[in-house]
């Protein structure tokens, strides 16, 4: 029975370890997803900017896998090339070493502290980037709280007759160590809460220093699998960088491994404990990663191109079957259903259209423009087929109930064609207009877009949640959202007419573009945003003459 305790109490550390690293990350992408791009996007000029990138954009995240998947959509758009990719990617394994660093001092009288102000930043305050900076604090302390847990938990085996068993047999066969550590990160998808688990481990004494350094070297192959595995069905260029930064942590990895059957590690000049051995120990392989392989990141980004050959149209869309069921159509509960579905897999089709709209202001990269243009073509059939679905509905006669819903997914579908007008004809457009005529932004400018660009792309998610659960909560939110890009429309407008009273060259040269890319920007939050009003009126809380307003002007 106390195996199973043990069992129980180590799964739920785990999990809680697992969930509060995500909870992190979260936190930083929501607070400082445009400020991480524009990080980004000014470290594509040099190999080591790139390095530097990645190590930040890593210890923010807490994630080296997270930033080679951010690196990867630059890539996918030609905005970021293969081999400063690479390197952003190297640096962030490198960065995640500094995270673990951090984590695996003993900082247990800090959780209350952190847990309480985060939790009131998160609960008591409306502000984004309040509630996410308290969302950061809480999963920092439930990180080491899961620690406090994990330590907890093994206590009461330490004294047990199977754990040297397995102890002897890890620290004999160090390979089965190595793949078991690769599987385990895998596993937990997160590189940091491996190494930060293992740790632990060596820390109580339950494992010693050399299989521990076994598993970490498996930690971080592992980690380098996550990134190829979520990037499996991405642009060939994406699958280029993780692949690339696979061959990397794989090599140095295997490496190592082998030439610790031969030597032995000075381990107690590493630290007087085992965790801190094993702590700088990954710490200084993923500097020695960044030592060896940066001279070496041209070569090895000629290698991936050849080794992951473009041999499929790279222009191809979601193509999946209609979701619009022509067996229901008799079934008023259903064929509505079947809608809502196929509204949302137009979502989804806008959603990936948008994303990389503002990587066509800084390269010009006419294949990308016309695949995105091609699925607006696949967004305005979806609308049709829609329209014509729900004409057939609509024959035979409906309840009021059923007549009132059909006109509500009308009306969507309506508003997600006119977003993908938006983004092709007036985004694209203005993109072009910038290449063509050989114009900037100012830097105040560029940073004012790409932070409306952000938080639209936040609440097009959110309106998908809504347009699934019929969320109250959620709904409430994204109404408030339109106020406040309402109120961001306004002071960019402000900020930019400022910028040309005081005669700054960018802004003048991109005045019109400016305004009218957040023109645009806003109106299709608004667009999404009306996902919410059905819900709300539902629950009495939408008076119907702002309904009318709201729908009368969506921007």
């Amino acid at each position: 029975m106390q195996l199973y305790i043990f069992a129980l109490h180590l799964t739920a550390a785990v999990i809680l370890l697992l969930y509060s690293t995500r909870m992190v990350r979260t936190g930083v992408e929501r607070a400082l997803g445009a400020s991480l791009r524009n990080l980004f996007m000014r470290t594509r000029q040099g190999i080591l900017p790139n390095i530097f990138g990645g190590i930040l954009g890593a210890v923010l995240l807490q994630s080296s896998t997270a930033v080679a998947l951010l690196v990867s959509g630059f890539a996918a758009t030609g905005v970021m090339g293969v081999t400063g990719s690479l390197a952003v990617v190297l640096g962030a394994d490198f960065g995640t070493a500094i995270v673990v660093q951090f984590l695996s001092l003993k900082l247990t009288g800090l959780i209350p502290v952190l847990l309480a102000i985060g939790g009131i930043l998160f609960l008591k305050f409306e502000g984004r980037t309040t509630k996410q900076v308290g969302r950061i604090l809480m999963g920092v302390g439930f990180i080491l709280l899961s620690l406090k847990m994990i330590g907890d938990a093994t206590t009461p085996i330490r004294e047990s007759t199977f754990l040297p068993a397995i102890v002897s047999y890890l620290s004999e066969d160090a390979f089965s160590a190595f793949l078991g550590g690769a599987a385990l990160t895998f596993l937990f998808h997160s590189s940091v809460a491996a190494v930060l688990l293992f740790a632990t481990f060596c820390a109580l004494g339950v494992l010693p220093i050399v299989a521990g350094i076994s598993l970490v070297l498996g930690a971080n192959v592992g980690g380098g699998l996550i990134a190829v595995w979520l990037t499996r069905t991405s642009h060939i260029k994406a699958r280029r960088i993780t692949t690339g930064n696979l061959i990397i942590r794989t090599g140095g990895a295997v490496a190592a491994l082998i030439a610790l059957q031969f030597y032995d590690l000075p381990y107690e000049e590493f630290g007087k404990t085992a965790e801190r051995q094993l702590v700088n120990f990954h710490f200084l392989f993923n500097a020695a990663l960044v030592v060896v392989f940066l001279p070496l990141v041209i070569p090895i980004a000629n290698f991936v191109k050849k080794l992951i050959v473009d041999t499929e149209d790279d222009n191809g869309t979601l193509v999946r079957m209609s979701a619009l069921n022509r067996d229901v159509i008799d079934r008023p509960n259903l064929a509505l259903a079947s809608v809502t579905r196929e509204l949302l897999r137009m979502s989804e089709l806008i959603d990936v259209m948008f994303k990389p709209v503002m990587d066509m202001f800084v390269v010009s990269n006419q294949k990308e423009m016309e695949r995105i243009r091609k699925m607006d073509k696949d967004i305005n059939q979806i609308h049709t087929d829609i329209k014509l679905y729900i004409a057939e509905l609509n024959k035979d006669g409906l309840l009021a109930d059923h007549a009132q819903r059909a006109l509500q997914l009308s009306n969507f579908a309506i508003s997600l064609e006119r977003v993908g007008d938006l983004i092709t004809k007036d985004l694209l457009r203005l993109a072009s207009e910038v290449h063509e005529k050989r114009l900037s932004f100012s830097e105040e400018g560029w940073g004012e877009l790409t932070s409306l660009h952000d938080r639209v792309t936040t609440n097009i998610q959110l309106a998908l949640n809504v347009l699934v659960s019929e969320d109250l909560d959620s709904a409430r939110q994204l109404v408030k959202e339109k106020k406040i890009m309402r109120d961001l429309e306004q002071a960019s407008h402000d900020k930019h007419l400022d910028r040309l009273g005081r005669g700054a060259r960018d802004s003048i040269t991109t005045s019109d573009i400016h305004l009218e890319t957040v023109r645009a920007l806003k109106e299709i939050n608004s667009r999404f945003s009306a996902f919410a009003y059905p819900i709300l009126e539902k629950y009495g809380e939408l008076l119907d003459s702002r309904v009318a307003n709201d729908e009368s002007n969506p921007s």
